[in-house]
């Protein structure tokens, strides 16, 4: 799998070259476009139980896989929202991507919706994370540009939860209010999350929360 990335960051469109017979296991409604002769399978990824735990974790319960003809092929994916797409490594590491970046992955790449550490991510601002493992290049997108640190071991840095893409399985994370009650409550903030190094961090600059927030009361309702 070949993957080139155009149109960075506010747009950003995935253009995949496939071997020949080669799959790929992409989230519905992400692809855009592809060529002649590819076929789509769509099956819920584990089983029926493999669906449910991916729906509980925000993720689709289907998942389509697209394989390409004899002599290969391509197809183009975007996410759902304006922003920035980036292509993740897997070999043997562990990455946690944020619940909904999610796009596309190569066949023999993994994702458990069901590890203990998202727990700690319920009600964190909406917040869970999924465990990416297996060997293969994962596609993962952001509302908004993509920014990164690299934190060194005992470094912390604090990130809003809606602003977290995903971190290396190395970093450790605690959600916390922002300061004090007030601060927390009155001062726009809300829950944020101290990540502590090693790792890679990726953070998205915009925070789809945060937009609702801005367009919900801007909605015309019966009443007005």
């Amino acid at each position: 799998m070949e993957v080139t990335i155009k149109h960075q960051p506010a747009f950003a469109l995935a253009v995949v070259k496939l071997a020949g017979n080669e799959e790929i296991k992409v989230e519905p409604g992400a692809m855009v476009s592809h060529t002649d002769g590819l076929t789509t399978e769509t099956k819920a990824q584990g089983g029926f139980l493999g669906g449910l735990k991916r729906m509980v974790a925000g993720e689709s319960f289907f998942q389509n896989t697209w394989k390409a003809p004899a002599d290969g092929g391509e197809i183009t994916l975007a996410a759902d929202l304006p922003g920035d797409l980036i292509t993740l490594k897997i070999s043997g590491n562990e990455f946690l991507l944020r619940s909904g970046a999610y796009v596309a992955s190569e066949m023999g790449v993994a994702m458990d919706a069901s590890w203990g550490g998202a727990k700690g991510f319920f009600g964190g601002g909406g917040l869970v994370l999924l465990k990416v493992s297996g060997q293969g290049q994962v596609l993962a997108c952001a509302y908004g540009a993509i920014e990164e640190r690299t934190l060194a071991a005992g470094q912390s840095y604090v990130v809003d939860t809606g602003h977290i893409v995903g971190m290396d399985a190395t970093v450790q994370f605690a959600v916390q209010g922002s300061g004090g009650w007030k601060s927390t409550i009155l001062g726009g903030e809300g829950l944020v999350c101290r990540l502590t190094g090693p790792g890679r961090v990726l953070m998205q600059s915009r925070s789809e929360e945060a937009f609702l927030g801005w367009l919900l009361p801007k909605i015309p309702t019966k009443s007005s």
